[in-house]
């Protein structure tokens, strides 16, 4: 099975949108209308990556690593200085978290 509720999976789903939204409309209606699917088919390519990608187990291995269950508490953190003395592994644990971020947001653009 492909998910709790089969197939199409919600990845799938919002991955048709975008196709429609690409192929279809775009290609009908004028500049304003074309620019705004296109950002729409951009923010349903976004969603279908963040769902394909799963739990981010090396986000949440950086984050259990400082010590923090999330990156709210790791932002208080921060502004509080309370990482201060320890700027090396608090750079690696960004490094990894905004990485991810990318990743999902604009595949690629974090590659070596």
């Amino acid at each position: 099975m492909t998910g709790l509720y089969g197939r199409p999976t919600a990845a799938e789903l919002v991955a048709a949108v975008a196709d429609f939204l690409d192929n279809d409309v775009r290609g009908a209606v004028g500049p304003p209308v074309n620019f705004h699917a296109r950002v729409a088919a951009n923010v349903l390519r976004i969603v279908e990556r963040e769902l394909l990608d799963g739990p981010g187990t090396d986000v949440a291995a950086a984050l259990n690593g400082l010590g923090y269950a999330d990156e709210t508490e790791l932002a208080t953190a921060i502004r509080a200085g309370d990482l201060d003395d320890r700027p090396d592994e608090l750079l690696a644990g960004l490094r990894t978290i905004v990485r991810r971020r990318l990743d999902v947001n604009h595949p690629g653009y974090a590659s070596p």
